[in-house]
């Protein structure tokens, strides 16, 4: 982890800017170009950038056209705007016919601030891993970004990635690779799982170090896809620690916790415990302020950890034969 605090937006205009050599690349944005960084591909490739106003259906058909005969399409807007007000248009237009089209939002999650409710996206997870087809990415940082980007860009469907308004910390390398579909071990340990995405990785790695000055060795992952799962990751941490914790700036409802808590009930059952939103709307209100109003900090994944921890010292632990068993079953 390091001080430097860098917006994962600027990281994706930045990506589109490099992959802009491609000519079957094709970049659209619904009246954001600006806030969305899209800007940066109309800066280098003006002829392949298609701003369509404030549409956002229409953008999504346009990129699903264009998608039909042969273009990678990027289409970009807020969150709450990219998942909500298109999703009929990305259910029949883009999932169903499984076509290549990129939807990256930002602006995502509480930390938006003080543009309020109407602009926090708290339930895009959701709706997007719900469609059959669809890949879903949450970057960790401004760094994952990026490797992100240049990932989906070779990833042949659908896909929706969600990034973040405000600068926040970085915790991976400038030159960090990204495999879609795959979470990547932060910090080992015994005791409980950590699982986070987006920035939550970060305060689930400041808790860790918390934890580990209580005597409590945590493990970090970051579960940069949402979907599909890394199950085996999961399963594997989960053999050694028993319990879990996951972190989303996001509601707890249908996000990363659900996603976590659906595939242990049939193959780990173990105690769960999910930070996130509690099953409402945000409101008007600085980042910071707002993050920790709603519970989206380290001191409440540590508290979480703990209480994990405790629950799982009340059930017995499973047979190491079953466990083998069952590890095997999911790499299958």
């Amino acid at each position: 982890m390091t001080n430097e605090e860098l917006a994962q937006r600027d990281y994706y205009g930045k990506a589109l800017a490099d992959l802009a050599s491609d000519a079957r690349i094709v970049v659209l944005d619904a009246d954001l170009a600006e806030s969305t960084k899209t800007s940066e591909f109309r800066k280098v490739a003006p002829e392949r950038f298609i701003e369509a106003g404030i549409a956002e259906q229409d953008m999504i058909g346009v990129a699903a056209g264009l998608a039909a005969s042969g273009k990678i399409a990027f289409a970009s807007t807020f969150a709450v705007f990219g998942s909500g007000r298109c999703w009929e248009q990305i259910r029949l237009a883009v999932a169903y016919p499984r076509l290549n089209v990129k939807i990256v939002t930002t602006h995502s999650g509480i930390s938006v601030g003080e543009d309020g409710a109407s602009h926090q996206a708290l339930e895009d997870i959701a709706i997007m891993r719900a469609l059959p087809n669809m890949t879903v990415i949450s970057p960790a940082d401004a760094h994952e970004a990026y490797a992100a980007t240049k990932a989906i860009a070779a990833y042949d469907g659908p896909v929706y990635m969600r990034l973040g308004r405000a600068k926040f910390r970085t915790i991976l390398p400038e030159d960090a690779e990204f495999t879609i579909g795959k979470a990547r071990v932060m910090r080992e340990g015994k005791d409980v799982t950590l699982i986070g995405t987006g920035q939550m990785v970060s305060l689930c790695l400041r808790a860790a170090e918390d934890l580990a000055g209580d005597g409590i060795d945590a493990e970090v992952l970051n579960m940069s896809t949402i979907k599909p799962l890394d199950t085996l990751a999961i399963y594997e941490s989960l053999s050694k620690t028993g319990c879990a914790v996951t972190a989303e700036e996001h509601s707890v409802i249908g996000g990363l916790g659900s996603a976590v808590s659906e595939f242990l009930s049939q193959e780990l059952p173990s105690p769960v415990i999910r930070v996130g939103t509690l099953d409402t709307f945000g409101e008007s209100g600085a980042p910071a302020a707002l993050m920790e109003k709603y519970g989206l900090t380290a001191e409440k994944i540590k508290e979480s950890a703990v209480r994990a921890i405790q629950m799982k010292n009340v059930r017995a632990p499973p047979k190491k034969a079953v466990a083998r068993k069952k590890k095997k079953e999911v790499e299958q």
